[in-house]
């Protein structure tokens, strides 16, 4: 008999107290032993629209809902008595006639509304709103997943009424519905081959996972509000499971799930190559710890993953495979590298360059690239620069960075850039690369000389580097180097050179195309007057908004406690589409620009099953 858990019960169990919760916990794991076991009362649901939904008692007032067949035992839901009993008499467990995947489907009521005739003055009635999906055929509606019975409802839906449908909906017809009410095209997961079991198919795995052991239910039920190491959205498990020829980056907005996808990444190379050595890595000490207590959880009931699977900053990793190389690590701090600078540029009479431009010169373009010679510099392109140099003050400049050079070679001092490229040499020229594969999260983050190291770490090989970054956060002003990597992600859109931008905060102008026919732009506090609705609690520390002759377009971005990134809400009229600001202000509406090119692409993963929309 296979055990299942479906989101839903996971998503209940948090809502209980602690007590409960334990208790619920302990009926699961004796399900999971021995359903038939004497001590385990079940109940037949007699007004459930399931013949094969049960209740199971936890306490005096809690019940468990199951799903229960021959084959398998599925645990759905668990609250207090009523609610509980009211969940199962709502719900059933159907497979979808068009996709082939279980949902759990939310019976349609039909409500009568009793009318009291009374004498009212006569109103003028506003005209009726526009039915978003009346043209769309039912076959195409079908293939989405939406439910048969549902049919009707979304055929009549218009901007008021499509979010509140989107609810009692399964995740993969509220997605598409949202994508359609946008204007884009809905993306339809499609299994790998033929799919017998409708608890295979990639819609279904996103709320149905088999528990094979005591130990994996143990881990799904220890952290329920983790859901990420259960669930995986389809597209999120496409990318995990994904056979790369090469390096390749996975890259988004902030809260998309590219962390999640990281690391199952990282446990599936694990799992399906035994033999391998894995590693897990990031830019800093405290961001690899917090990888390594996400892994912990992921992996708890696979300890023999743990043998082979490494988390360790890139700096960490440096560090002891320089000194297992070239022995002894002796690394040149900012304030050496600023002193030598000084007495350098002192010894070069009439250049004329500041300190912090000489430092800043050296960080972003002598060192971080490792120029060993004037030809190198003369030639470099100094992308993200801003002040333009001719060769005459390149020879000048090289004079200086020349003698830092040989300063930090008779201290035998080397930078962390001047480390990472001797290991790359090192290691590219190796016949038994000390790794096979690398997964790198945060890669944005990454400089030219650690990129060149990691893509050098497990050698030329298919998956060798995955990385994750985030969009439009690129830390480093020059492209990576090395070998061409297959991206997974859609380019950012360049501006469109409109002189017009918004009032953002802390000086940030995010890059995007903005609307001519919407030039004025006002911002107000974080009470402004715009209000949105929000999947993912984001609430906005800014607000904008305009207005045309036709309609009235309102936006509202604002920068969560701690985040680098904005989120950004567009309204027309009650329908509002989130979409994080890492593209920028971009314009989205029914009818695009003239001349514009439209893409869409998921917006949260994890938190929410909206879209966002790009126009280029």
């Amino acid at each position: 008999m296979d055990f299942r858990i479906a989101d839903t019960f996971t998503d209940s169990l948090t809502k209980l107290a602690g007590d409960e919760q334990k208790a619920a916990k302990t009926t699961a794991f004796d399900l999971q032993m021995d359903p038939a076991q004497p001590g385990l009362q079940f109940h037949k649901l007699d007004r459930a629209r399931d013949p094969n939904f049960w209740s199971v008692r936890v306490s005096r007032d809690v019940r468990l809902i199951v799903h229960r067949t021959a084959a398998s035992l599925l645990l759905c839901y668990v609250d207090h008595h009523d609610d509980a009993y009211r969940w199962a008499e709502r719900r059933k467990l159907e497979t979808h006639p068009a996709t082939g995947a279980a949902q759990l489907v939310e019976v349609r009521e039909t409500v009568r509304e009793i009318t009291v005739p009374r004498y009212v003055e006569a109103e003028q009635e506003a005209p009726p709103k526009p039915l978003l999906f009346a043209d769309i055929p039912e076959d195409e509606l079908l293939g989405y997943g939406v439910p048969v019975e549902w049919l009707e409802d979304v055929r009549r839906a218009d901007e008021d009424t499509v979010l509140e449908l989107a609810d009692h909906l399964p995740g993969e017809a509220a997605e598409a519905l949202l994508e359609l009410a946008t204007g884009g095209t809905p993306h339809v997961a499609q299994p790998a081959g033929t799919v017998k079991d409708p608890f295979e198919h990639p819609d279904a795995q996103r709320r149905f996972r088999v528990m094979n052991d005591v130990e994996e239910l143990e881990r799904a039920l220890e952290f329920p509000w983790e859901k990420w190491t259960i669930f995986l959205h389809p597209e999120q498990r496409q990318l995990v499971e994904k056979e790369f020829g090469g390096p390749a980056r996975v890259s988004g907005s902030a809260g998309t799930g590219k962390t999640v996808v990281a690391l199952h990444r990282a446990a599936y190379l694990t799992r399906a190559n035994p033999d391998a050595r894995v590693l897990l890595t990031t830019f800093s000490d405290a961001l690899a710890n917090s990888l390594q207590t996400k892994l912990r959880r992921l992996i708890s009931n696979e300890p023999r993953l743990g043998e082979q699977l490494e988390v360790s900053s890139m700096d960490a990793i440096g560090r002891r495979l320089y000194e297992s190389n070239f022995g002894k690590l002796e690394l040149a701090s900012r304030g050496v590298v600023r002193q030598l600078l000084e007495e350098c540029a002192d010894d070069v009479e009439g250049h004329g360059f500041s300190q912090h431009f000489l430092l800043t010169e050296w960080e972003q373009v002598v060192d971080a690239w490792q120029l060993g010679s004037w030809e190198e510099y003369r030639d470099v392109r100094r992308l993200g620069r801003k002040t333009r140099l001719p060769e005459q003050q390149r020879r000048v400049l090289w004079s200086i960075f020349d003698r830092v050079r040989s300063g930090l070679k008779n201290r035998s001092l080397v930078t962390k850039a001047d480390m990472f490229g001797r290991l790359a040499v090192r290691l590219a020229n190796s016949k038994y690369p000390p790794l096979d594969f690398v997964v790198v999260d945060e890669a944005q983050d990454a400089s030219v000389a650690q990129l060149s190291f990691l893509s050098a770490l497990g050698g030329n090989q298919p998956n060798s580097l995955f990385s994750r970054a985030t969009s439009a956060r690129e830390s480093s002003s020059s492209p990576s180097p090395g070998r061409r990597s297959a991206s997974t992600s859609a380019a950012v859109p360049a501006p469109c050179g409109s002189t017009t931008e918004p009032h953002t905060r802390s000086g940030r102008r995010p890059t995007g195309c903005w609307d001519p026919r919407f030039p004025t732009w006002t911002a107000s506090g974080r009470n402004g007057p715009v209000r949105f609705l929000s999947s993912m609690d984001r609430h906005p520390s800014f607000a904008s908004w305009t207005t045309s002759k036709k309609k009235e377009k309102r936006s509202a971005c604002g920068y969560r406690a701690g985040a680098a990134k904005a989120s950004c809400h567009t309204r027309w009229g009650s329908l509002f589409v989130l979409r994080p600001s890492w593209h920028g202000p971009v314009r989205r509406s029914r009818t695009p620009v003239s001349g514009s090119r439209c893409s869409t692409r998921t917006s949260s993963l994890r938190a929410g099953t909206f879209r966002l929309a790009q126009c280029t």
